[in-house]
């Protein structure tokens, strides 16, 4: 509990949650100006006055203790708030403007971000949105986009990164082929019936084995159709060619497809937005990426989470 008698210390608490940002105290002194040292005494002051633990350390990485990540929640939404006041104090939001650059994957970029974007030009319709839609990892540090959503946490010191939580995917077919070939009870009557399409989230000889050790017993045979871009593949399966991997989240709004095994446990992958360490200072990247996280973010773990954004 806070200690009798004294006010709840916001610079601690900042200390605190840019280390949990950044993954490291390096990594939190080089965003906020400080030296390690100072940084680290003020994260232990704030442990002291809460009488918890909110890092540790596990090997050479340090982690958020259960308590680190509960709290981290709070002093995010306490941070946030604070972004909205300063816009409000220097000028509205809408009153923000200049360009963003935001990469992301050519499925996100086409089926997730539409929705988020939209609030985004209610709030700030001076700002102007660039869509990068690749699959390879845009390079932040020089700038090739000022906000990425990824599905690797970022390791470069230069960025901050938040975890929106956990994406997940799992296999789906058109409605159409399912009527044409059966609907498969088993992973062997599926890859005995069906074709499978090459989805573009790496190469068959990466595929096929990530499919197989989910006991679908697939081989490269089993790819006679596909794209190394996953949109059009999501194109194939939608036109009665076979059947694709993809994101839950895009699969169940999609009219017209349904999942293929659909008892069976769907994959788990990250999701992070990540911007360059300006995001502290620009309104525009703030407004953005603050919005971009309210709107993307999903469930988070919780204990055993890596500390990070």
């Amino acid at each position: 509990m806070l200690n009798a008698g004294r006010d709840f210390d916001w610079a601690q608490a900042r200390a605190f949650l840019v280390t949990a940002e950044a993954g490291s105290f390096s990594g939190g002194a080089r965003t906020l100006g400080l030296t390690q040292p100072t940084l680290s005494r003020q994260v232990a002051a704030l442990e002291a006055d809460l009488g918890v633990t909110l890092f540790e350390r596990i090997g050479n990485a340090l982690q958020l203790t259960e308590t680190g990540l509960d709290l981290l929640d709070h002093v995010r939404a306490m941070s946030e708030g604070a972004q909205r006041v300063l816009l409000t104090a220097s000028g509205r939001s809408n009153e923000v403007a200049g360009p963003v650059t935001i990469t992301a994957t050519d499925v996100v970029a086409s089926h997730i971000l539409p929705k988020a974007l939209a609030r985004v030009r209610h709030e700030a319709p001076g700002v102007t949105i660039d869509i990068v839609a690749t699959n390879a990892i845009q390079d932040l540090r020089r700038r090739e986009a000022d906000i990425s959503i990824r599905h690797v946490r970022p390791t470069e010191p230069e960025l901050v990164g938040r975890s929106l939580g956990d994406a997940q995917a799992r296999l789906y077919a058109a409605s159409s082929y399912l009527d044409r070939i059966g609907r498969p009870a088993t992973a062997e009557e599926l890859v005995e019936r069906a074709d499978f399409l090459h989805f573009g989230f790496g190469n068959l000889a990466e595929i096929v084995p990530e499919l197989r050790a989910l006991g679908i017993p697939v081989t490269e045979a089993s790819f006679p159709l596909g794209s190394d871009t996953p949109a059009v593949s999501w194109s194939l399966m939608q036109g009665g060619l076979g059947v694709a991997m993809m994101m839950t989240e895009v699969g169940e709004n999609t009219p017209g497809v349904e999942p293929v095994l659909p008892d069976m446990k769907p994959i788990t992958f990250p999701y992070w937005l990540v911007t360059h360490r300006e995001v502290h200072t620009s309104k525009r990247i703030r407004l953005v990426y603050d919005l971009l996280v309210e709107e993307l973010s999903r469930p988070s773990k919780k204990a055993g989470q890596p500390a990070g954004g």
